[in-house]
């Protein structure tokens, strides 16, 4: 499904998956374009998740296909995913406490001179890729543990796109998140729209999902009840898709 000539950066085909008999995904399809946000919603359990970790390289799917820039992918593992660009930033976010953003950043993918870890180098690099994300971030040095929960985003989202991401999985990025934080992702969000990379963006608010998203796609029992372009749609509109499961009357068409 092509728009406006631009070919979808991913392509969720009618993708299934069941455990132990019950079909958490059924038949879903969702698309995902360069520069776009796509919110994911649904109650706990709605296959939201699930979905999506068949994207991440987490779970296998039973059915469906996955393409990347129109090109069938073949997603077996979380490194499969990786080589698609595909990055997934976790609530947990996967930081090592102990570690400086920089250490963070390089993590198991370290940049060595003459056989030595270059420190300086990395430093660098995360300054670099920093002032491009939050140029507010000053603390290169500290340990992340002594970091806000907007900081700690802000280094999980900078060793993503520092090893070239263009399709990022945010899971509820601001959850734990006071509303200057939250700010602060927002805007992280609007750099990362603006260089082009597509966004899923796994959330329970639906506040975050019209102020952050372009369209939402809500699923409901393992189906999707629809995707819909936020600008088009209000709270109660998302509202009544996520507890009724159905789309809302002036778009149902």
């Amino acid at each position: 499904m092509n728009r406006d000539g631009q070919t979808p950066l991913v392509e969720l085909r009618d993708i299934s998956i069941a455990f132990g008999g019950i079909k958490a995904v059924d038949h879903v399809s969702i698309d995902l374009y360069p520069g776009e946000v796509v919110g994911l919603l649904g109650h706990n359990g709605a296959g939201k998740s699930t979905l999506i970790k068949c994207l991440s390289g987490a779970y296998h799917m039973d059915a469906g296909e996955i393409r990347v820039n129109g090109e069938k992918a073949h997603i077996e593992n979380p490194r499969d995913a990786r080589a698609y660009n595909i990055e997934t930033i976790y609530q947990t976010l996967a930081l090592a406490d102990n570690l400086d953003a920089a250490s963070n950043l390089f993590l198991g993918r370290e940049i060595m001179r003459n056989g030595l870890v270059d420190d300086a180098k990395m430093e660098a690099e995360t300054r670099k890729i920093m002032g491009r994300l939050n140029p507010n971030f000053k603390k290169f040095n500290d340990p992340v543990s002594a970091l806000s929960g907007g900081q700690r985003q802000s280094v999980a989202i900078a060793r993503a796109v520092y090893f070239n991401a263009r399709i990022l999985i945010m899971d509820e990025p601001t959850a734990a998140l006071g509303p200057h934080e939250t700010q602060m992702v927002a805007e992280l969000i609007q750099e990362l729209k603006a260089q082009g990379i597509g966004i899923f963006l796994i959330e329970h608010d639906i506040h975050n999902v019209m102020k952050l998203c372009d369209r939402a796609s809500v699923m409901k029992n393992g189906q999707l009840v629809g995707t819909v372009n936020v600008n088009e749609v209000t709270d109660d509109d998302i509202l009544g898709m996520i507890i009724l499961g159905k789309k809302p009357a002036h778009l149902a068409a």
